[in-house]
Protein backbone atom coordinates (compact mmCIF):
# COMPACT_ATOMS: atom_id res chain seq x y z
CA UNK A 1 0.00 0.00 0.00
CA UNK A 2 1.31 3.27 -0.72
CA UNK A 3 -1.41 5.37 0.87
CA UNK A 4 -5.43 4.70 1.61
CA UNK A 5 -5.89 5.37 -1.98
CA UNK A 6 -3.09 4.49 -3.92
CA UNK A 7 -1.96 0.69 -4.01
CA UNK A 8 0.74 -1.02 -5.74
CA UNK A 9 -0.16 -4.42 -7.52
CA UNK A 10 3.06 -4.55 -9.39
CA UNK A 11 4.94 -8.18 -9.29
CA UNK A 12 8.52 -10.09 -8.95
CA UNK A 13 9.81 -11.48 -11.56
CA UNK A 14 12.69 -14.01 -10.14
CA UNK A 15 13.25 -16.23 -13.05
CA UNK A 16 14.03 -14.04 -15.87
CA UNK A 17 17.48 -14.06 -16.61
CA UNK A 18 17.72 -11.86 -19.53
CA UNK A 19 16.09 -8.49 -19.63
CA UNK A 20 15.26 -7.51 -23.58
CA UNK A 21 16.92 -10.67 -24.06
CA UNK A 22 20.28 -9.37 -23.17
CA UNK A 23 20.67 -7.80 -19.81
CA UNK A 24 21.84 -10.22 -17.42
CA UNK A 25 19.06 -9.53 -13.94
CA UNK A 26 20.62 -11.84 -11.69
CA UNK A 27 18.23 -10.37 -9.12
CA UNK A 28 15.11 -10.56 -11.55
CA UNK A 29 12.73 -7.62 -12.26
CA UNK A 30 9.97 -6.28 -11.08
CA UNK A 31 6.66 -5.07 -12.91
CA UNK A 32 5.19 -1.99 -11.40
CA UNK A 33 1.62 -1.19 -11.75
CA UNK A 34 -0.41 0.45 -9.79
CA UNK A 35 -4.39 1.69 -8.27
CA UNK A 36 -5.74 4.87 -7.57
CA UNK A 37 -9.12 4.26 -5.35
CA UNK A 38 -11.30 7.43 -5.77
CA UNK A 39 -14.63 7.95 -6.63
CA UNK A 40 -13.02 6.82 -10.34
CA UNK A 41 -10.83 4.14 -10.27
CA UNK A 42 -7.40 4.16 -12.51
CA UNK A 43 -5.21 2.14 -13.03
CA UNK A 44 -1.70 2.88 -13.76
CA UNK A 45 -0.11 0.13 -16.73
CA UNK A 46 -0.52 -3.38 -16.52
CA UNK A 47 2.94 -5.87 -16.53
CA UNK A 48 4.64 -8.55 -18.59
CA UNK A 49 2.51 -11.60 -19.63
CA UNK A 50 5.29 -12.97 -17.77
CA UNK A 51 3.55 -12.02 -13.98
CA UNK A 52 0.19 -11.72 -15.47
CA UNK A 53 -1.56 -14.37 -13.26
CA UNK A 54 -0.16 -13.16 -9.80
CA UNK A 55 -0.68 -9.58 -11.35
CA UNK A 56 -4.51 -10.33 -12.26
CA UNK A 57 -4.76 -11.34 -8.53
CA UNK A 58 -3.28 -7.91 -7.24
CA UNK A 59 -5.93 -6.11 -8.94
CA UNK A 60 -8.86 -8.09 -7.85
CA UNK A 61 -7.50 -7.76 -4.59
CA UNK A 62 -6.80 -4.30 -4.38
CA UNK A 63 -10.50 -3.50 -6.11
CA UNK A 64 -12.16 -5.73 -3.15
CA UNK A 65 -15.01 -5.73 -5.79
CA UNK A 66 -15.02 -2.45 -7.51
CA UNK A 67 -14.38 -2.44 -10.79
CA UNK A 68 -11.88 -0.09 -13.30
CA UNK A 69 -13.50 3.01 -14.84
CA UNK A 70 -9.37 4.09 -16.92
CA UNK A 71 -6.63 2.31 -17.90
CA UNK A 72 -3.75 4.80 -18.04
CA UNK A 73 -1.38 3.21 -20.73
CA UNK A 74 2.17 5.18 -19.96
CA UNK A 75 4.14 3.10 -22.43
CA UNK A 76 3.49 0.08 -24.75
CA UNK A 77 6.74 -1.49 -24.56
CA UNK A 78 5.55 -5.44 -24.05
CA UNK A 79 6.55 -5.56 -19.98
CA UNK A 80 4.11 -3.09 -19.35
CA UNK A 81 1.44 -3.67 -21.65
CA UNK A 82 1.83 -7.33 -22.35
CA UNK A 83 -1.23 -7.80 -19.73
CA UNK A 84 -3.34 -4.80 -21.72
CA UNK A 85 -5.88 -7.47 -23.74
CA UNK A 86 -6.83 -9.43 -20.81
CA UNK A 87 -7.54 -6.15 -18.69
CA UNK A 88 -9.56 -4.68 -21.50
CA UNK A 89 -11.93 -8.27 -21.09
CA UNK A 90 -12.27 -8.64 -17.81
CA UNK A 91 -13.48 -4.96 -17.91
CA UNK A 92 -15.10 -4.30 -20.65
CA UNK A 93 -15.98 -0.94 -20.17
CA UNK A 94 -12.99 0.60 -18.82
CA UNK A 95 -12.00 3.73 -21.19
CA UNK A 96 -8.02 3.48 -22.43
CA UNK A 97 -6.58 6.04 -21.80
CA UNK A 98 -3.75 7.21 -24.02
CA UNK A 99 -2.02 9.48 -26.29
CA UNK A 100 -2.19 9.18 -30.14
CA UNK A 101 0.76 7.16 -30.69
CA UNK A 102 -0.43 4.78 -27.76
CA UNK A 103 -3.41 3.80 -29.71
CA UNK A 104 -1.51 3.06 -32.94
CA UNK A 105 0.58 0.72 -31.01
CA UNK A 106 -2.29 -0.44 -29.40
CA UNK A 107 -3.30 -1.67 -32.71
CA UNK A 108 -0.13 -3.07 -33.51
CA UNK A 109 0.24 -5.56 -30.64
CA UNK A 110 -3.39 -6.25 -29.77
CA UNK A 111 -6.15 -7.20 -32.08
CA UNK A 112 -9.37 -5.22 -30.15
CA UNK A 113 -11.59 -3.36 -30.56
CA UNK A 114 -11.62 0.00 -28.90
CA UNK A 115 -14.55 1.29 -29.91
CA UNK A 116 -15.79 3.68 -27.93
CA UNK A 117 -13.27 3.18 -25.12
CA UNK A 118 -10.64 5.72 -25.60
CA UNK A 119 -9.54 8.64 -24.14
CA UNK A 120 -6.68 10.74 -26.24
CA UNK A 121 -4.70 13.17 -24.28
CA UNK A 122 -2.05 15.85 -24.95
CA UNK A 123 0.57 17.85 -22.90
CA UNK A 124 -0.66 18.99 -20.11
CA UNK A 125 -4.68 17.38 -20.00
CA UNK A 126 -6.08 16.22 -16.91
CA UNK A 127 -8.13 13.81 -15.98
CA UNK A 128 -10.60 14.10 -12.04
CA UNK A 129 -10.86 10.89 -10.64
CA UNK A 130 -12.47 12.32 -7.64
CA UNK A 131 -10.29 13.78 -4.77
CA UNK A 132 -7.33 12.83 -7.36
CA UNK A 133 -6.56 14.80 -10.74
CA UNK A 134 -4.03 13.19 -13.02
CA UNK A 135 -1.91 15.85 -15.39
CA UNK A 136 -0.37 13.93 -18.05
CA UNK A 137 3.23 14.77 -19.58
CA UNK A 138 4.53 13.58 -23.08
CA UNK A 139 8.02 12.45 -22.11
CA UNK A 140 8.62 10.98 -25.93
CA UNK A 141 11.62 8.73 -26.42
CA UNK A 142 12.46 7.49 -22.79
CA UNK A 143 12.62 6.21 -24.22
CA UNK A 144 9.63 4.64 -27.04
CA UNK A 145 7.49 7.69 -29.03
CA UNK A 146 4.65 7.52 -26.82
CA UNK A 147 5.82 7.52 -24.00
CA UNK A 148 3.84 10.06 -21.19
CA UNK A 149 4.19 10.46 -17.45
CA UNK A 150 1.47 11.22 -15.01
CA UNK A 151 1.63 13.82 -12.22
CA UNK A 152 -1.50 13.16 -9.23
CA UNK A 153 -1.72 16.90 -7.79
CA UNK A 154 -3.43 15.41 -4.42
CA UNK A 155 -0.62 13.16 -3.11
CA UNK A 156 2.29 14.62 -5.03
CA UNK A 157 3.10 11.56 -6.99
CA UNK A 158 4.66 11.12 -10.22
CA UNK A 159 4.15 8.23 -12.35
CA UNK A 160 7.70 8.36 -13.80
CA UNK A 161 7.06 5.43 -16.39
CA UNK A 162 10.65 4.26 -17.46
CA UNK A 163 12.13 6.91 -15.84
CA UNK A 164 14.32 6.62 -12.50
CA UNK A 165 13.99 2.94 -12.73
CA UNK A 166 16.33 -0.14 -12.26
CA UNK A 167 16.96 -3.80 -13.09
CA UNK A 168 16.38 -6.16 -9.84
CA UNK A 169 12.99 -7.00 -8.04
CA UNK A 170 11.56 -5.18 -5.38
CA UNK A 171 13.26 -8.02 -2.74
CA UNK A 172 16.55 -7.78 -3.27
CA UNK A 173 19.11 -5.56 -1.40
CA UNK A 174 21.47 -3.78 -3.71
CA UNK A 175 22.71 -0.21 -3.96
CA UNK A 176 20.43 1.63 -6.52
CA UNK A 177 22.60 3.36 -8.11
CA UNK A 178 24.21 0.82 -9.66
CA UNK A 179 21.67 -0.81 -11.39
CA UNK A 180 19.88 2.13 -11.97
CA UNK A 181 22.92 3.29 -13.68
CA UNK A 182 22.98 0.35 -15.71
CA UNK A 183 19.59 0.04 -16.38
CA UNK A 184 19.36 4.07 -17.51
CA UNK A 185 22.42 3.59 -19.95
CA UNK A 186 21.82 0.84 -21.57
CA UNK A 187 18.21 1.46 -21.80
CA UNK A 188 17.49 5.17 -22.16
CA UNK A 189 20.93 6.17 -22.54
CA UNK A 190 20.97 7.63 -26.41
CA UNK A 191 17.92 9.64 -25.38
CA UNK A 192 19.49 12.21 -23.07
CA UNK A 193 18.09 15.50 -24.29
CA UNK A 194 14.71 14.04 -23.80
CA UNK A 195 15.37 13.02 -20.10
CA UNK A 196 16.51 16.83 -19.93
CA UNK A 197 13.21 17.81 -21.49
CA UNK A 198 11.24 15.96 -18.77
CA UNK A 199 13.53 17.05 -16.08
CA UNK A 200 12.65 20.39 -16.52
CA UNK A 201 8.77 19.22 -17.06
CA UNK A 202 9.28 18.03 -12.95
CA UNK A 203 10.98 20.92 -11.71
CA UNK A 204 7.58 22.56 -12.41
CA UNK A 205 6.07 20.10 -9.85
CA UNK A 206 5.69 19.62 -6.41
CA UNK A 207 6.84 16.23 -6.01
CA UNK A 208 6.78 13.76 -3.21
CA UNK A 209 6.78 10.44 -4.40
CA UNK A 210 8.21 9.41 -7.49
CA UNK A 211 6.67 5.45 -8.77
CA UNK A 212 9.03 3.85 -11.84
CA UNK A 213 7.50 1.02 -14.01
CA UNK A 214 10.53 -1.18 -12.61
CA UNK A 215 12.26 -1.27 -9.48
CA UNK A 216 11.95 0.64 -5.88
CA UNK A 217 9.31 3.29 -5.27
CA UNK A 218 11.46 6.56 -4.40
CA UNK A 219 9.78 7.57 -1.36
CA UNK A 220 12.38 10.04 -0.01
CA UNK A 221 15.73 12.21 -0.69
CA UNK A 222 14.57 12.84 -4.31
CA UNK A 223 17.01 15.41 -4.88
CA UNK A 224 19.38 12.52 -4.77
CA UNK A 225 17.70 10.42 -7.72
CA UNK A 226 17.07 13.49 -9.51
CA UNK A 227 20.94 14.60 -8.91
CA UNK A 228 21.80 11.38 -10.84
CA UNK A 229 19.78 11.51 -13.50
CA UNK A 230 20.58 15.38 -14.33
CA UNK A 231 24.55 14.14 -14.63
CA UNK A 232 23.82 11.06 -16.85
CA UNK A 233 21.26 12.65 -18.85
CA UNK A 234 23.78 15.80 -19.65
CA UNK A 235 26.40 13.07 -20.14
CA UNK A 236 28.24 14.27 -17.56
CA UNK A 237 30.52 11.93 -15.64
CA UNK A 238 29.55 10.55 -12.60
CA UNK A 239 32.80 10.54 -10.95
CA UNK A 240 36.20 10.99 -11.75
CA UNK A 241 38.34 7.87 -12.14
CA UNK A 242 39.66 5.69 -15.42
CA UNK A 243 37.64 3.31 -16.94
CA UNK A 244 40.72 0.56 -18.41
CA UNK A 245 38.81 -1.71 -20.83
CA UNK A 246 40.60 -4.63 -22.97
CA UNK A 247 40.02 -6.88 -25.40
CA UNK A 248 43.07 -9.52 -25.22
CA UNK A 249 43.62 -12.60 -27.52
CA UNK A 250 46.38 -14.49 -25.46
CA UNK A 251 46.35 -12.76 -22.08
CA UNK A 252 49.19 -10.22 -23.82
CA UNK A 253 47.28 -7.32 -24.30
CA UNK A 254 45.57 -7.67 -20.89
CA UNK A 255 48.93 -8.07 -18.57
CA UNK A 256 49.56 -4.76 -20.49
CA UNK A 257 46.37 -3.30 -19.39
CA UNK A 258 46.59 -4.23 -16.04
CA UNK A 259 50.10 -2.97 -15.75
CA UNK A 260 48.91 0.83 -17.06
CA UNK A 261 46.61 0.00 -14.39
CA UNK A 262 49.07 -0.30 -11.16
CA UNK A 263 51.21 2.67 -12.86
CA UNK A 264 47.97 4.93 -12.88
CA UNK A 265 47.47 3.73 -9.23
CA UNK A 266 51.08 4.42 -8.40
CA UNK A 267 50.14 8.04 -9.62
CA UNK A 268 47.59 8.64 -6.89
CA UNK A 269 44.54 7.94 -8.95
CA UNK A 270 42.07 6.77 -6.38
CA UNK A 271 39.31 5.37 -8.68
CA UNK A 272 40.82 2.83 -11.38
CA UNK A 273 38.34 0.06 -12.71
CA UNK A 274 39.53 -3.10 -15.37
CA UNK A 275 37.37 -4.95 -17.55
CA UNK A 276 37.82 -7.60 -19.43
CA UNK A 277 35.38 -7.10 -22.66
CA UNK A 278 35.89 -11.15 -23.78
CA UNK A 279 34.07 -12.14 -20.12
CA UNK A 280 32.66 -9.37 -18.25
CA UNK A 281 29.10 -8.60 -18.93
CA UNK A 282 29.10 -5.95 -21.80
CA UNK A 283 26.27 -3.39 -20.19
CA UNK A 284 28.30 -3.52 -16.86
CA UNK A 285 31.54 -2.25 -18.87
CA UNK A 286 29.13 0.44 -20.89
CA UNK A 287 27.75 1.79 -17.51
CA UNK A 288 31.52 2.11 -16.59
CA UNK A 289 32.73 4.09 -19.52
CA UNK A 290 29.89 6.46 -18.85
CA UNK A 291 30.04 6.80 -14.86
CA UNK A 292 33.87 7.93 -15.40
CA UNK A 293 35.44 11.12 -16.98
CA UNK A 294 38.57 9.40 -18.71
CA UNK A 295 38.55 5.78 -20.34
CA UNK A 296 41.73 3.53 -21.72
CA UNK A 297 41.15 1.05 -24.40
CA UNK A 298 42.85 -1.84 -24.87
CA UNK A 299 42.70 -4.45 -27.84
CA UNK A 300 44.95 -6.53 -29.56
CA UNK A 301 44.61 -6.25 -33.78
CA UNK A 302 42.22 -8.90 -35.23
CA UNK A 303 41.58 -9.07 -38.78
CA UNK A 304 43.40 -5.90 -39.66
CA UNK A 305 41.38 -4.06 -36.75
CA UNK A 306 40.50 -4.45 -33.41
CA UNK A 307 39.44 -7.29 -31.36
CA UNK A 308 35.93 -8.07 -31.98
CA UNK A 309 34.93 -7.72 -28.42
CA UNK A 310 36.83 -4.17 -28.46
CA UNK A 311 34.74 -3.06 -32.08
CA UNK A 312 30.90 -4.67 -30.38
CA UNK A 313 31.62 -2.20 -27.27
CA UNK A 314 32.72 0.73 -29.11
CA UNK A 315 29.11 0.05 -31.48
CA UNK A 316 27.24 -0.20 -27.86
CA UNK A 317 28.80 3.31 -26.80
CA UNK A 318 28.32 4.61 -30.06
CA UNK A 319 24.70 3.99 -30.18
CA UNK A 320 24.39 5.03 -26.77
CA UNK A 321 25.76 8.65 -27.28
CA UNK A 322 29.39 7.71 -25.47
CA UNK A 323 30.68 11.69 -25.22
CA UNK A 324 32.52 14.21 -22.84
CA UNK A 325 35.26 12.25 -21.67
CA UNK A 326 39.23 11.83 -22.37
CA UNK A 327 40.36 8.70 -23.89
CA UNK A 328 43.44 7.35 -24.24
CA UNK A 329 44.63 3.92 -26.36
CA UNK A 330 46.70 0.85 -26.38
CA UNK A 331 46.86 -1.64 -29.01
CA UNK A 332 49.03 -4.62 -29.71
CA UNK A 333 49.96 -6.24 -33.23
CA UNK A 334 52.75 -9.00 -33.92
CA UNK A 335 53.10 -7.88 -37.73
CA UNK A 336 50.78 -4.97 -38.64
CA UNK A 337 49.44 -3.28 -35.24
CA UNK A 338 46.18 -1.62 -36.81
CA UNK A 339 43.56 -1.77 -33.24
CA UNK A 340 44.65 1.94 -32.58
CA UNK A 341 43.25 2.99 -35.80
CA UNK A 342 40.29 1.18 -35.74
CA UNK A 343 39.19 2.24 -32.16
CA UNK A 344 40.44 5.62 -33.02
CA UNK A 345 37.69 5.58 -36.18
CA UNK A 346 34.54 5.07 -33.63
CA UNK A 347 35.92 7.88 -31.30
CA UNK A 348 35.90 10.26 -34.01
CA UNK A 349 32.38 9.64 -34.84
CA UNK A 350 31.63 10.70 -30.86
CA UNK A 351 30.65 14.09 -29.98
CA UNK A 352 33.56 15.57 -27.56
CA UNK A 353 36.12 12.82 -27.36
CA UNK A 354 39.48 14.21 -26.69
CA UNK A 355 41.91 11.17 -27.57
CA UNK A 356 44.95 11.33 -25.83
CA UNK A 357 48.21 11.52 -28.04
CA UNK A 358 50.12 9.30 -26.37
CA UNK A 359 48.73 5.99 -27.51
CA UNK A 360 50.63 2.71 -26.47
CA UNK A 361 51.21 -0.04 -29.05
CA UNK A 362 53.20 -3.20 -27.79
CA UNK A 363 54.15 -5.99 -30.36
CA UNK A 364 53.19 -9.01 -29.35
CA UNK A 365 53.78 -8.98 -25.56
CA UNK A 366 54.90 -6.43 -22.89
CA UNK A 367 58.54 -5.23 -22.78
CA UNK A 368 60.99 -3.85 -20.64
CA UNK A 369 61.03 -1.43 -23.73
CA UNK A 370 57.17 -0.67 -23.37
CA UNK A 371 57.29 1.04 -19.79
CA UNK A 372 58.33 4.19 -21.17
CA UNK A 373 55.20 4.51 -23.24
CA UNK A 374 53.35 3.00 -20.89
CA UNK A 375 54.45 5.54 -18.23
CA UNK A 376 53.72 8.46 -20.65
CA UNK A 377 49.94 7.35 -20.96
CA UNK A 378 49.94 6.65 -17.59
CA UNK A 379 50.77 10.67 -16.74
CA UNK A 380 48.83 12.00 -19.30
CA UNK A 381 45.45 9.95 -18.19
CA UNK A 382 45.99 11.57 -14.15
CA UNK A 383 47.09 14.96 -15.04
CA UNK A 384 43.88 15.19 -17.60
CA UNK A 385 41.18 17.43 -16.59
Amino acid sequence: MISESIRYVGVNDKTIDLFESQYAVQNGMSYNSYLILDQKVALMDTVDVRGQQEWEANVTAALNGRTIDYIIVQHMEPDHSGSLKTVLEKYPDAIVVGNAKTFAYIGQFFDVDLTGRTLEVKEGDTLRLGSHTLTFLMAPMIHWPEVMVTYESTEKILFSADAFGKFGSLDCKEDWACEARRYYFNIVGKFGASVQTLLRKAAALEIENILPLHGPLLTDNLAYYIDLYDKWSSYTPENRGVFIAYASIHGNTGKAAERLADKIRALGEEKVTVSDLCREDMAECVEDAFRYDRMVLCSATYDGNAFVPMEDFLHHLQIKSYQNRTVGLMENGTWAPMAAKSMRGYLESMKNIRILDETVTIRSALKPSDEASLDALARALVEAQ
